[in-house]
């Protein structure tokens, strides 16, 4: 009697580890795992979206772009004297507005350049007012552009007799990535950067290279 007593304890407590250990199965057991399942994919994807996308812009979004240039080679003609004279571009500021798009296609800006010269061993420094249009539009995604502006030029210093204000011109190709960080970006670009002045003889050609930072909002 003791005996089939000690194995009606010992069934007794396997079969309650068993149903403690089994899996639960059944409907509601398979709803709830295929939920946690979509739960975790879509954490997993929203983790990728703000780990690695880079939102476009709209047509009403904004951005400001701000950076340091330097003229790589420049040639002034009649300025300070009768002949030519090569390196007369040194550094400048850039920065350029986008104010609105057109028709999906092209950016227009306002853009703005700070010069400094040395012309004759005298320096001299302008500022540049332009619009600007600028392809492909920032919502493209592509991050490759050119564009040209062109606008008034007004000299802070300038050489004697020189005039005062100029017509300046510029052509530009680049790359940008924005919203890398937030709502800041970086831009690479090089070009044509040149001016005719108004009321002398003198003109410069010159070639320069800028990076700078791209601000969204």
């Amino acid at each position: 009697m003791k005996t089939i007593m000690y194995l009606i304890t010992i069934l007794t407590l396997v079969s309650f580890q068993n149903s403690y250990a089994a899996p639960k199965v059944g409907k509601r057991a398979a709803a709830r795992y295929f939920q946690g399942e979509v739960a975790s994919n879509e954490s997993d994807v929203a983790n990728q979206k703000v780990a690695s996308s880079i939102e476009p812009l709209s047509p009403e979004d904004h951005f400001l772009t701000f950076g340091f240039s330097n003229y790589v080679s420049s040639d002034s003609y009649k300025w300070g004297q009768n002949g030519k004279e090569e390196n007369v571009g040194k550094w400048g500021l850039d920065m350029m507005y986008r104010i609105g798009q057109y028709n999906n296609l092209i950016d227009q800006g306002i853009r703005v350049s700070y010069n400094e010269f040395e012309a004759v061993s005298k320096k001299a420094s302008k500022l540049s007012f332009m619009y600007a249009i600028t392809l492909p539009d920032a919502g493209s995604q592509f991050p490759l552009y050119f564009g040209m502006a062109a606008g008034p030029g007004v000299f802070m210093t300038q050489l004697e007799d020189e005039s005062s204000l100029s017509l300046d011109y510029q052509l530009y190709l680049g790359l940008r990535l924005f919203n890398v960080f937030e709502k800041t970006g970086f831009y690479v670009e090089g070009g044509l950067k040149n001016h005719l002045q108004l009321t002398s003889d003198g003109q410069l050609n010159g070639t320069y290279v800028s990076a700078g930072a791209v601000f969204t909002f």
